[in-house]
C-alpha cells in the first residue's frame, strides 16, 4: 500500500507529533481521488486517542437552503459550502481551549450534513481534515489554508477517479446514466478548479486504492 512518497510523508508526520501540541493536516484532492480513504488510513496508522478525521464535507449547505436555486444543480461546488463555518471550526481546533469540539459530518445516505457528529477532545494531537477546496486562494478559503500545518494533495489517475465517482453516485441511488452525467458535468467542473490548486500543496501523494 505504501509508496516512497507516503512513507516519507508519514515519517515526517510522526516527527511533528510533539507531546502537548496539535498538528492539523489537510488532505486535498479532486472528487473521487480517494481523500476519505486516505485520511482514514492515516488515522489508522496511529494508536487510539491520537488522530481524528474531520471532513470538510460536513459543511455542505443543507438541501433546504439550496433546493429550488441554481446551487442545487451544482452541489459540491465551492460556493455550496459554508466556508465561514468550516473556518470557525478550524480556528477552534487550533486554539484547543475547549474540553471537546464537535464537528459535523456529511451523511451520504441522507445527502445532508449532520451537526455535532464527530468529537475532537482537546488532547487529540492530530486532526486530519479532508476536502476539495483546502488550497483554494479566494476568501475565506485562504484563511482555511492558514489554519493547516500542512496540506497533502492526493493524486489519482483520471480513469480510476471517474470510475470511483460513477460507482459512488450509483451506490447512493443515481441511475447509471445520471451518474455518468454528474461525474462528467458538475464533478468535472469542480475537479478542474481543484486541480489548479495542486501546486500549492506541501506534498503530492499518489493514491490508487480502489475504494473511497
Amino acid at each position: 500500500m505504501d509508496s516512497p512518497e507516503i512513507t516519507e510523508a508519514m515519517d515526517a508526520l510522526r516527527r511533528r507529533l510533539v507531546p502537548g501540541t496539535r498538528t492539523i493536516l489537510g488532505i486535498a484532492g479532486t472528487p473521487g481521488s480517494g481523500k476519505s480513504t486516505f485520511a482514514t488510513w492515516i488515522q489508522q496508522q496511529f494508536g487510539p486517542g491520537t488522530a481524528v478525521v474531520v471532513p470538510m464535507d460536513g459543511f455542505h449547505l443543507g438541501n433546504a437552503v439550496i433546493e429550488g436555486t441554481p446551487l442545487r444543480r451544482r452541489k459540491g461546488a465551492i460556493d455550496t459550502f459554508d466556508a465561514g463555518g468550516y473556518l470557525s471550526l478550524l480556528r477552534r481546533l487550533v486554539r484547543r481551549d475547549e474540553p471537546v469540539v464537535y464537528a459535523p459530518e456529511f451523511r451520504r445516505t441522507l445527502d445532508e450534513p449532520v451537526a455535532a457528529s464527530i468529537a475532537v477532545p482537546a488532547d487529540i494531537p492530530l486532526v486530519i481534515t479532508e476536502g476539495n477546496y483546502l488550497l483554494a486562494d479566494q476568501e475565506p478559503w485562504k484563511e482555511v489554508r492558514a489554519q493547516l500545518d500542512e496540506v497533502w494533495f492526493v493524486d489519482t489517475p483520471q480513469e480510476l477517479r471517474l470510475h470511483r465517482l460513477v460507482a459512488r453516485h450509483v451506490s447512493f441511488g443515481m441511475d447509471p446514466a445520471a451518474a455518468v452525467a454528474w461525474a462528467a458535468g458538475p464533478d468535472e467542473a469542480n475537479a478542474l478548479l481543484i486541480q489548479a490548486t495542486r501546486p500549492a500543496a506541501d506534498r503530492i501523494i499518489p493514491w490508487e486504492q480502489e475504494l473511497e
